[in-house]
């Protein structure tokens, strides 16, 4: 009811002309009501976001999901999925679907910038249960959409104001056209800079001093390249590239730099700025890919995280708002866990929520307070591990570069130290194994 009074409230405040236009908004954004579900509303449709709502739908409970954008933002390249990520994808159902259209990367070689091999195994070499795969970003998102009723997205939502009710209950929600939201759950995937986590408390994430240029190359007759990462290290910079199907290649450049600088989206600039980067390395395969590259797949991104201390940062809910993904816990991509870190929170808190709302054991308040503790311990790590391994990689030291290329990458990295942190089991599982 409250819902429905607020958009009488704005409605009074409309031209006749105008009113049959915000009513029909305001049916695209009504909450529907579910098996044990009232009002519970997602912000942001990226990988966390849609990964959220597919989960609750197969748990029986429908969300409303809301996108700033005026469509799935599918533009970027790819994202690197373990044998964690995909373990929440198969317990989504999406799985196997997306395994058809992508190959399995077997194994890893690592170079100096002048071409000398420094390390290489294969991913399975000592667990034959890890799976790495290389996904388009786009195809991802628009597979988790696509399991979605028509109406679960509303686009162009653009979140402008949160609050709680005077009651406490519901968090009230306004957008920049001036809809009005009343939602009793509300689950913030609104990524690195989430309006929701500054609300929270949250300081703002902090930029790393890298700087990652990414695109994908294509073959239409098919790509040359074996299904291996191909990493090469230099001063201050390294580069790498992977298969991703049978006819598209995932590069990277990275770089280091003293600011973030303005935002480029103009792809001739993108495409010239990553060239001249490893102009003079002996890897043509890189230049060549990039000059293969379509123009919506290449990307220049800052690298920022956000590191939650213990005792000092706040908890990722506050009532009946949680946050999910980056928006609690941006990490930069150097342990290739981003995406796979926010599958993971999706499973464990959608299965969280559920078991409040359908059992009545336990509170929706006490679910995220369970889900914060159970993934912070988790997620904490793994941002402090990802930082510091950019730090070594990204390093300018003669020194420092002399000790990972002769020591570090030679003769400590093994297959376990790359993929372990893949190996996670979600408390239920360990729960029904006993």
């Amino acid at each position: 009811m409250a819902f429905i009074s607020s958009i009488v409230q704005h409605a009074k405040s409309l031209s006749s002309s105008n009113i049959s236009c915000y009513f029909q908004r305001q049916i695209s954004l009504m909450p529907r009501v579910g098996a044990a579900n009232d009002d519970i509303v997602i912000i942001g449709a990226g990988i966390a976001g849609l990964a959220s709502a597919v989960s609750l739908q197969r748990l029986g409970i429908r969300s409303l999901v809301l996108e700033q954008a005026e469509s799935l933002r599918t533009e970027g390249s790819s994202i690197t999925l373990s044998k964690n990520g995909w373990k929440a994808l198969d317990a989504i159902g999406v799985g196997d679907e997306l395994r058809s259209q992508f190959l399995e990367i077997q194994g890893i070689v690592f170079k100096s910038d002048v071409g000398k091999v420094l390390n290489s195994f294969g991913f399975k070499d000592e667990d034959k249960s890890q799976e790495l795969r290389v996904v388009e970003r786009r195809i991802l998102l628009e597979t988790l959409a696509s399991k979605l009723p028509p109406d679960a997205i509303s686009f162009s939502s653009k979140l402008s104001k949160i609050e709680t009710s005077e009651n406490g209950s519901n968090t009230l929600l306004q957008f920049q056209d001036g809809t009005r939201l009343s939602a009793e759950v509300v689950i913030a995937c609104d990524g690195v800079w989430s309006p929701t986590a500054k609300w929270m408390g949250f300081r703002q994430p902090k930029y790393a001093g890298h700087i990652a240029f990414r695109g994908l190359g294509y073959f239409p007759e098919g790509q040359p390249y074996e299904p291996k990462v191909n990493y090469t290290y230099g001063r201050g910079l390294r580069a790498g590239y992977v298969p991703a199907s049978k006819t598209k290649v995932y590069w990277f450049v990275m770089c280091n730099s003293s600011s973030p600088g303005p935002r480029i989206t103009d792809p001739s600039i993108l495409r010239q700025q990553a060239k001249e980067l490893v102009k003079d390395w002996p890897v043509t395969d890189i230049l060549n890919l990039i000059n293969l590259t379509a123009d919506d797949t290449l990307t220049r991104n800052p690298l920022y995280d956000r590191w939650l201390w213990p005792l000092i940062s706040p908890p990722p809910s506050i009532g009946r708002t949680v946050l999910v993904g980056d928006a609690w816990h941006p990490m930069t991509p150097n342990m290739g866990q981003g995406a796979c870190c926010a599958l993971e929170d999706s499973i464990v808190l959608t299965e969280k929520l559920a078991e409040a709302m359908k059992s009545k054991n336990i509170s929706v308040e006490d679910a995220f307070k369970a889900y914060g503790s159970e993934r912070w311990r988790r997620v904490f790590p793994l941002t402090v591990m990802a930082n510091r391994v950019g730090a070594l990689s990204q390093s300018e030291n003669t020194l420092i570069c002399s000790v990972r290329n002769n020591i570090i990458l030679p003769k400590l990295l093994k297959p376990r130290t790359m993929t372990r942190h893949a190996n996670y089991e979600f408390e239920q599982t360990k729960r029904n194994k006993h």
